[in-house]
């Protein structure tokens, strides 16, 4: 069995991440050493370790959950992806740290990377 007969599209994939790619281009800073489409972020702390006394990185991830549920119900997805960076943010600002990159995450069941963007 290969990706393919397990339902997965490689080549969609490589489609929607060139199509995401463009939509982010302009959310980095230039901390950020790589783009989207890699398996890992790379991050300078070169500025940090400048104005930080003992730097520290806090990461988290999360996803849109049952609001989800609630954005298919209402047919309304423009801002299920603005909360999910917002509930990120906000899980590193209760810890007193200042966000600094996004970890990106995308579930699914079928990948399609359509024309809609």
């Amino acid at each position: 069995m290969d990706y393919k007969e397990a339902g997965v599209n490689i080549e969609e994939g490589y489609r929607a991440v060139e199509k995401y790619r463009k939509l982010t281009a302009t959310a980095t800073t230039p901390a950020v050493l790589n783009g989207i489409g890699s398996f890992a972020g790379l991050f300078s702390l070169a500025e940090q370790s400048r104005v930080m006394e003992e730097p520290v990185l806090v990461s988290g991830t999360d996803g849109a959950g049952t609001k989800l549920d609630i954005a298919f119900r209402m047919k309304k997805h423009d801002n299920v992806g603005i909360d999910c960076v917002a509930m990120c943010a906000n899980d590193i600002l209760c810890h007193g740290a200042v966000p600094l990159f996004f970890l990106d995450y995308l579930a699914c069941g079928r990948l399609d990377a359509g024309d809609r963007f």
